[in-house]
């Protein structure tokens, strides 16, 4: 059969991702990508160290990244994105600044974090308190509210897991559930960020902003925004207030407060100890 007529593939546009070894959740982001663009996929180097402040130091890297970002120039995308958000806000703003430096040297493409395209989401949604969900020990987790507070943003409440290993496997009931516990009452933030690009997401996103009536933006999805942003065209999201307009909503209607955050095991500020590790759960 002569099947010469269908031309061949459609052009596609590349974006390449370097993920933490450990990342488990290549199909999450192919979500938000539109049909015209494909991802081109690397990984960091295998350590044997749990998730930890350490572990993040050691997957971003500068030479580590250089060479992620060099194993992915021969496919020539257009963009690279560094998907994975305790590798990016471990350094601070100037830290995560350098990072997208040293990966542009590396491939000459633009270059993006997903803890910097938190920072640009926030900005995009006009959020200046956001509440934090992740599924962290208490130091990764103290680690990013600081380096929100750095970029002048107010967090107004946490929730958090203690998970050194498998949080691919976290279901949505349990991220869920972590979101009501950092947004305790309407009107207690502007926004509300999962954290960790290992965490899934995407389909619960649009039942939170129902239900707390914020936007909520996670890990992988400010990664893609970012990185299509850069394309010039729109991440897919639909009922998500990043990457659908149309699904932003006006102020918060007040409602009936909920638990003291504080009241929360695992909830608002623990003891300063590595032992707090199972947060609410």
């Amino acid at each position: 059969m002569d099947i010469s007529f269908l031309g061949g593939p459609a052009p596609q546009r590349g974006v390449g991702v370097v993920a933490p070894f450990d990342f488990a959740l290549d199909r999450e982001l192919w979500r938000w990508v539109p049909d015209e663009v494909s991802l081109h996929m690397t990984r960091t180097p295998f350590v044997p160290v749990e998730v930890s402040l350490d572990l993040a130091r050691l997957v971003s890297e500068h030479e580590t990244l250089g060479e992620a970002v060099r194993t992915l120039n021969a496919i020539t995308p257009e963009v690279v994105a560094y998907a994975c958000t305790s590798g990016s806000f471990v350094g601070g703003m100037a830290g995560e600044r350098a990072m997208c430096e040293a990966m542009t040297w590396a491939g000459a493409v633009p270059s993006v974090t997903t803890s910097g395209a938190l920072l640009d989401a926030l900005t995009e949604l006009g959020v200046r308190r956001v509440a934090l969900v992740t599924p962290y020990t208490v130091s990764v987790t103290r680690a990013l509210e600081e380096y929100v507070a750095e970029a002048g943003v107010t967090v107004t409440g946490r929730a958090f897991m203690g998970l050194t290993r498998h949080i691919w496997k976290v279901p949505y009931r349990d991220v869920a559930a972590m979101a009501r516990r950092a947004v305790p009452r309407a009107g207690a933030a502007d926004a509300l960020f999962i954290s960790c690009t290992n965490l899934p997401t995407y389909d619960v996103i649009p039942q939170l902003e129902a239900e707390l009536r914020i936007p909520v933006i996670s890990a992988n999805q400010v990664t893609m925004w970012a990185a299509l942003r850069r394309l010039g065209t729109r991440a897919v999201g639909p009922y998500q207030a990043l990457t659908d307009p149309s699904a932003r909503t006006g102020p918060v209607v007040p409602g009936p407060a909920g638990p003291a955050v504080a009241d929360m095991p695992g909830v608002g500020d623990g003891p300063d100890t590595e032992q707090q590790q199972e947060g609410w759960t």
